[in-house]
């Protein structure tokens, strides 16, 4: 033991010099003025929203994608003690100083930073040379869009971080299929891959195009490796349950991860939450939760409720009547039936609560024990301020004439009897007994007489109606729709038939904590369902532009502009990589098809390893570019120019790839390889002087004079800010 005490413990470390170098200059050119500028810089306006709102742990919702962008900004604003107390309501803003705008702004920044040490690590795993390695990360190093993106509380440089990491962790996990399958390093690039995948994903949707590709790409490679007959059946085997583990499985339980931190962190009650269900606000502290505590749990008869529409569009409303009628003639001279009129209501208001009254008794209080309503019970329900009853008859709605208008009956002692009567179907019953529940039931009211179901039409009253929402009956339908359905939100036992005190009363004869009746997974697909169904207005914008427009770079967008001086950031792009980028596309695709068709002809004019990596090569940066472009194509949504920025950053990986083929194997001659390579020299020249000229409005320092802008407008297009002094 002692022998072996004396024996020297010796630790070997390799370090790859242009790696570490290329990561600290990265870092430097991203974090460098960072705090500049001290003010809201373009969508920061956005985001900043959703920061506050993390900090202060108010639930909110946001379209455009899941959650996990939103919590890596927030991460960094809890690191540097924000308190969530900042008006995000103009771009240009100045920040106060509780923001902590270094810390805001950390997170995209070391992303975009990280990715040049990615992008050459990428080319050298494509089996490319240093030096085209070195052009790659050059190429994103001073490419002024990435830089100006990277440098603010946005979202696409962690986008483009984690995609690239994807694509190295899968490249390298697939260099080392054939040496070291199943060793340590083989599992940790795999599950890093699906690791990545998953957070590009959870950043933003449009991370779901490269996972795609990717797939697609293992998929092939796992093909090839199921025709490998070296392998055995059961090592084939677990070839294919390793990758489906790492990369369908792991990423789905990382994504619904993602929301649990999102939904634990976001238990307070917040700007969104009427777009939820009444089930899901339950479970926020404060607003419904207080509210709806002590709750009883089941609906009986003499029990006072409020009916919100489980359908919430175009609003989350309730169900609601008011002392004014129906006028005696609709729009158009159809006749109405002149009854009180009974609308969907979009905010708490003492006209939306109902009475539960049995129609074979008079009484309008719970009886002791309370008589609960079941599926399929006949019921009337009973306006709570009017007390008329809900009701229908074979007449054309107001806005939908081609269903039944829904009222309160009033008497006029004419030949028009009432129809009050409603039958119960709970939707979501587990038992065809199952008692009808606060929250937690979804019901449809059957009308007994004409078999119409209540339900929101969606349309919007005119001003006779207070704009309020349409209320119908159809008997038509034969297919189940939300706007069909209606649970109760609030809920009180009623024990006095005196009306003025029915709003007052409250007996709790059974606590309700529904919090404990909704699982994660109910709260998840509910979020999940609103996010992809929840749609913006498409709205116009100054600097939205369409993808055709993004090729060559013909718009850009102001991001902010100083109060007094003509110091402005833009995003835009470094015109020599962006025009060079998209010849190299062409040429690649030239080289392919020439060096396929030559192939098809038994004419082999480059080793077999090097059309391999060609095509290797072509699979991830042009597939890369073009999952990440062409989508964009078929998306009714506002866009903008950095939307390109994922797209753009494989095409430019793509281009010294172009450049070393062209090298090796199209430009054989000294001659012609050394005025090849000094063509390229001055390429990369010209690129740094591009950036260089450009690089006070990708900072936004310093200010430049008028005739200084004047002449950085290169195209007519491009819309550079002008203050004249």
């Amino acid at each position: 033991m002692f022998e072996l005490l004396k024996m020297p413990i010796i630790i070997t470390v390799q370090v790859d010099v242009t790696l570490a170098i290329l990561t600290v200059l990265g870092i430097g050119s991203r974090l460098w003025g960072l705090w500049y500028p001290k003010a809201v810089v373009f969508d920061e306006v956005y985001y900043g929203q959703f920061v506050s709102l993390y900090v202060k742990q108010m639930f909110f919702i946001d379209d455009s994608g899941p959650p996990l962008g939103h919590m890596i900004l927030a991460l960094g604003a809890y690191l540097g003690g924000f308190d969530g107390n900042f008006a995000w309501n103009r771009i240009g803003a100045e920040y106060t100083g509780n923001v902590p705008v270094w810390n805001l702004r950390l997170f995209p920044a070391l992303a975009g930073a990280l990715c040049i040490s990615l992008a050459y690590q990428i080319i050298i795993e494509l089996k490319y040379s240093h030096t085209s390695a070195l052009i790659a990360a050059f190429l994103i190093m001073f490419e002024n869009s990435l830089i100006t993106q990277s440098q603010f509380m946005l979202l696409e440089s962690i986008l483009i971080f984690f995609v690239l990491l994807a694509v190295l962790s899968y490249l390298k996990f697939y260099n080392m299929q054939r040496s070291s399958s199943f060793s340590l390093k083989w599992w940790s690039w795999l599950l890093l891959t699906g690791i990545a995948c998953a957070f590009a994903i959870g950043i933003k949707y449009m991370g779901l195009f490269t996972y795609l590709l990717l797939l697609a790409i293992a998929g092939a490679h796992t093909w090839q490796l199921i025709g490998d007959t070296a392998l055995s059946n059961i090592t084939v085997l677990y070839h294919v349950l390793a990758r489906v583990c790492a990369l369908l499985v792991f990423p789905i339980i990382l994504y619904l991860g993602f929301f649990y931190l999102h939904l634990t962190l976001l238990y307070r009650t917040g700007p969104h939450d009427q777009i939820m269900t009444s089930m899901f606000q339950a479970n926020l502290e404060g607003g419904l939760a207080r509210i709806t505590q002590g709750q009883p749990l089941e609906i009986a008869y003499g029990s006072q409720i409020t009916l919100r529409n489980a359908w919430s569009k175009p609003v989350p409303c309730w169900l609601h009547s008011h002392k004014s009628m129906y006028p005696i003639r609709y729009d158009g001279g159809r006749g109405s039936s002149h009854q009180q009129q009974v609308t969907c209501y979009p905010f708490k208001d003492v006209n939306n609560w109902w009475i539960i009254k049995d129609p074979s008794k008079q009484e309008l209080v719970v009886s002791n024990p309370p008589r609960s309503v079941r599926h399929g019970d006949i019921v009337q329900l009973v306006h709570g301020m009017t007390a008329r009853y809900l009701n229908t008859h074979d007449v054309a709605a107001p806005m939908s004439p081609h269903w039944q208008e829904i009222s309160c009956y009033v008497d006029y002692n004419i030949s028009m009897p009432a129809q009050n009567l409603w039958k119960v179907e709970i939707v979501n019953r587990e038992t065809e007994n199952e008692v009808w529940k606060t929250i937690l039931s979804e019901v449809k009211l059957l009308h007994v007489n004409t078999s119409a179901v209540l339900k929101l039409s969606g349309s919007s009253l005119p001003n006779w109606g207070y704009c309020q929402l349409e209320i119908v009956g159809d008997k038509s339908s034969t297919v189940y729709h939300q706007n069909m359905a209606w649970n109760v939100e609030e809920h009180r036992y009623g024990k006095s038939e005196e009306q003025k005190d029915r709003e007052l009363e409250l007996q709790t004869p059974a606590q309700m904590d529904v919090s404990k009746n909704m699982s994660f997974m109910a709260k998840f697909l509910e979020l999940q369902l609103k996010m992809l169904m929840l749609k913006n207005e498409e709205t116009e914008h100054k600097y939205s532009s369409s993808p055709l427009e993004w090729i060559n770079m013909d718009t850009n967008i102001a991001y902010w502009l100083h109060p007094s001086t003509n110091a402005q950031i833009h995003l835009i792009g470094n015109i020599a990589t962006w025009s060079t980028a998209t010849i190299g596309i062409v040429v690649y695709t030239a080289i392919f098809l020439w060096h396929l068709l030559r192939q098809r002809r038994r004419i082999h004019t480059i080793p077999k390893d090097s059309w391999e990596h060609l095509v290797l090569a072509g699979a991830i940066c042009i597939g890369g570019w073009a999952v990440n472009y062409l989508p964009f194509f078929l998306m009714e949504k506002t866009l903008f120019l950095y939307h390109y920025l994922p797209g753009l950053t494989f095409k430019i990986l793509l281009l010294p790839i172009v450049l070393e083929h062209l090298h090796n194997y199209i430009f054989r001659s000294t001659i012609s390889r050394n005025t090849f390579s000094a063509v390229v020299l001055a390429w990369i020249s010209s690129v740094y002087f591009v950036y260089k000229t450009f690089s006070p409005l990708t900072y936004g320092y310093p200010a430049l004079s008028v005739s200084e802008l004047t002449a950085l407008r290169w195209k007519d297009s491009w819309d550079i800010l002008i203050r004249k002094q």
